[in-house]
C-alpha cells in the first residue's frame, strides 16, 4: 500500500508541478544560474496562462465574465525545473527583481565591438568628398 501511494505522489510532483512564490523562485533562479556558472545553461519560458482548463474558460466567456490571464514563468537547467505564476499586480516588482538577476549573471557575454566613431566617420566624410570630386564635368 505504501508503494502505490509514493506511486501516486510520484506521478502528481512529476505530472503536476507546484508553482513557487515570486521570492522563493527568484532564489531558486540565483542558485541555478550560480550553478551553471562554469558549464551548463539555464533555460527561461514565459508563456500567457489563465490557469484554467478549457472546459472553464468557456463556461466563463459564455457567462460573460472576463479571464484573468497571468504570465507563467519557467526555468530548467535540465537537471531541475521550476515555476512560477505572476499576475498583473506583481509584474513590476518581479521584472525589477528578474532584471537584477540577469544582468547580474550574464557575465560571460562577450561585449560587441563596437568601431571608434570617430574613425567612421572620418572615413565617411573622405569617401563622400572624394566622389564629389571625381565627377565629370557636364560639356
Amino acid at each position: 500500500m505504501k508503494e502505490q501511494n509514493f506511486f501516486y505522489i510520484f506521478l502528481f510532483v512529476v505530472f503536476f508541478q507546484v508553482l513557487l512564490q515570486l521570492d522563493p523562485f527568484l532564489n531558486e533562479l540565483t542558485s541555478m544560474f550560480e550553478k551553471s556558472k562554469e558549464k551548463g545553461s539555464v533555460w527561461v519560458t514565459l508563456k500567457r496562462s489563465s490557469l484554467k482548463s478549457k472546459l472553464q474558460k468557456r463556461k466563463l466567456s459564455a457567462a460573460g465574465e472576463s479571464i484573468e490571464y497571468r504570465c507563467l514563468i519557467r526555468a530548467t537547467d535540465a537537471k531541475k525545473t521550476i515555476s512560477t505564476s505572476v499576475g498583473a499586480k506583481d509584474h513590476q516588482r518581479f521584472q525589477a527583481s528578474y532584471a537584477t538577476i540577469l544582468k547580474a549573471h550574464m557575465t560571460a557575454l562577450k561585449k560587441r565591438e563596437r568601431k571608434d566613431r570617430k574613425k567612421s566617420t572620418e572615413a565617411d566624410k573622405k569617401e563622400s568628398t572624394s566622389s564629389t570630386t571625381t565627377k565629370p564635368k557636364k560639356l
